[in-house]
């Protein structure tokens, strides 16, 4: 690191890292661990990989951007969809399938530029999509919250009992997201689970033979890839939404550091480092890492410029994740608790993809934006699934293509930005509500 890099930063050496780098770790935990929870992936190997992805993520970039990556929300339905019918194997061989589309995307970047994915993937395609992520989860929030499984085939407690707790963690991440201040705002998932946690557990929800049974220290529960090719055409398309979120989340942190890392170390190079790092995560069994906004956040308030903060947040997430005791203890919290914060983080996934075509001014007069928009969520809430057998795209991975297909079909399309900073604006609120 060089002393301009630094510039600014007031932690920069000793404990004083060593403290921030805890902080973010805490910063991001609640949603880190809250994804692998409900996909049905072990959430030490999440934190494992969350540590390895983030260090590759910083080899890639040269240390240069104060970037945490974690796992990614926008996979979840996919993944539990494919956990259950492919089973986890496969599904992580599709994950690094996803993975290679970063890759892939990164590479475009370097050949014809950063705006090349806006003019692929403009708000009109993506603001759609991610409304089908948050309404197409929308079921398993409030199955959840009422005691049943996420599928909803089977009672987990009893309806009224259930109904309590996941309003009081609902109720929580509320509050907080509202009325926190400083660090404290950031944390509403974290809050959420603490509290609703404390409930269930004076309920009698919460059973915690598992952890006492537990060793102390135990290797996390790796899984080897498959590779499966449906699973892999299925996952493939899902890439798309969280490119997008990359880009955002780009951004945004260079907004707050007040440098251009669209242009140094390169947009080529971020989205290499989170294609890579996910395709890691799944060589472990580990969901797919993206670049946390709630990190963003912490870096805003603290201004720890640094990015070798991020290596301690990262070595602080690898350690945790030999520490057994504490990943069984993650795996007793009651379903009713995550419900309860998945009915506000579902919906407000759906409502960034609202905004985003509001921030964009997309004309839905016009009747090609029209076509775009209500193809999209009807193929998506419908459940449509195109393909023979179990040979098809459905869900995420379908609304994805179409939406880009009709885009680049239909005419009369919006002329595009030549630079990608003049869509700042509509990528960044994007970003700052995402997941």
């Amino acid at each position: 690191m060089t002393d301009t890099q630094l510039q600014g930063d007031p932690v920069t050496s000793g404990w004083r890292t060593v403290v921030a780098g805890a902080q973010m770790l805490f910063v991001a935990f609640g949603a880190l661990v809250l994804m692998p929870l409900l996909t049905g992936l072990d959430p030490s190997v999440a934190l494992f990989t969350a540590g390895i992805g983030t260090l590759l993520f910083h080899l890639v970039t040269g240390l240069s951007v104060p970037i945490f990556l974690a796992s990614s929300f926008v996979f979840i339905a996919p993944i539990s969809y494919s956990a259950q019918t492919w089973g986890i194997p496969a599904t992580m061989g599709a994950l690094m399938a996803a993975g290679f589309v970063y890759m892939f995307l990164a590479l475009l970047v370097k050949l014809k530029g950063p705006g090349v994915i806006h003019r692929i993937m403009p708000p009109v395609v993506t603001g759609p999509v991610i409304m089908i992520i948050g309404l197409g989860l929308a079921p398993i929030a409030v199955n959840m919250a009422m005691g049943k499984t996420g599928d909803g085939s089977a009672e987990l407690f009893p309806y009224g009992e259930a109904l309590i707790v996941s309003m009081i963690s609902l109720a929580t991440t509320l509050l907080v997201s509202v009325f926190g201040h400083g660090i404290f705002r950031l944390l509403p998932i974290l809050s959420g689970v603490v509290v609703g946690y404390i409930a269930a557990f004076f309920m009698g929800m919460v059973d915690l033979t598992v952890v006492r049974e537990a060793p102390l220290v135990a290797l996390p529960n790796f899984v080897t890839p498959e590779l499966n090719w449906q699973a892999i055409l299925f996952m493939i398309p899902v890439a798309i939404a969280p490119a997008i979120e990359h880009v955002g989340d780009v951004i945004a942190i260079g907004n707050v550091t007040g440098k251009d890392y669209i242009r140094r170390p390169g947009l080529q190079r971020t989205l290499f480092g989170d294609g890579l790092a996910t395709s890691a995560a799944a060589l472990f069994g580990g969901p797919p890492n993206t670049t946390y906004s709630e990190v963003t956040g912490a870096v805003m308030l603290t201004r720890a410029f640094n990015p070798v903060v991020m290596l301690w947040a990262a070595g602080f997430a690898i350690l945790l994740a030999f520490v057994s005791k504490f990943g069984s203890f993650l795996q007793t919290i009651p379903s009713p608790v995550m419900g309860g914060i998945l009915i506000l983080l579902f919906g407000s996934i759906a409502s960034v993809g609202l905004n985003t075509l509001v921030k964009a001014q997309v004309d839905l007069g016009k009747q090609r934006n029209l076509v775009i928009v209500a193809t999209v969520l009807v193929f998506g809430i419908g459940g449509m699934a195109i393909g023979v057998g179990d040979l098809n795209l459905q869900g995420v991975s379908l609304c994805g293509i179409v939406a880009i297909l009709l885009n680049l079909v239909l005419p009369g399309a919006d002329p595009l930005p030549g630079d990608l900073h003049e869509e700042e604006a509509v990528v960044d609120d994007m970003v700052e509500h995402s997941r």
